[in-house]
């Protein structure tokens, strides 16, 4: 009877290393997903991305004067140029 005893022994110190495995592997995977997932939080939303977007938006407006001072030029040399040519600009 002791040697089944001693079996179950065995068999029970078994089962508890497979369960520290399992939970040790369990945390790691755990910990590995939560840090991707700030990883991509970070690149999608950290400062660097944020610096990014405000720059493209102040280089947005600056383009957008500077059409609207070409289209202003663009209008007075037209002018300018059908006065030249003797046709009358605002018919």
């Amino acid at each position: 009877m002791s040697d089944i005893l001693e079996e179950f022994d065995k068999e029970g110190d078994g089962g508890k290393k497979e369960a520290f495995l399992f939970y040790i592997k369990s945390l790691l995977l755990i910990g590995l997903v939560l840090g991707f997932g700030l990883y991509v939080g970070d690149v999608l939303f950290g400062k660097s991305s944020l610096d990014v977007l405000l720059n493209l938006q102040e280089d947005k407006e600056t383009l957008v004067e500077k059409i609207r001072g070409l289209k202003e030029e663009n209008a007075v040399l037209q002018k300018e140029f059908f006065e030249l040519r003797r046709l009358d600009p605002d018919k």
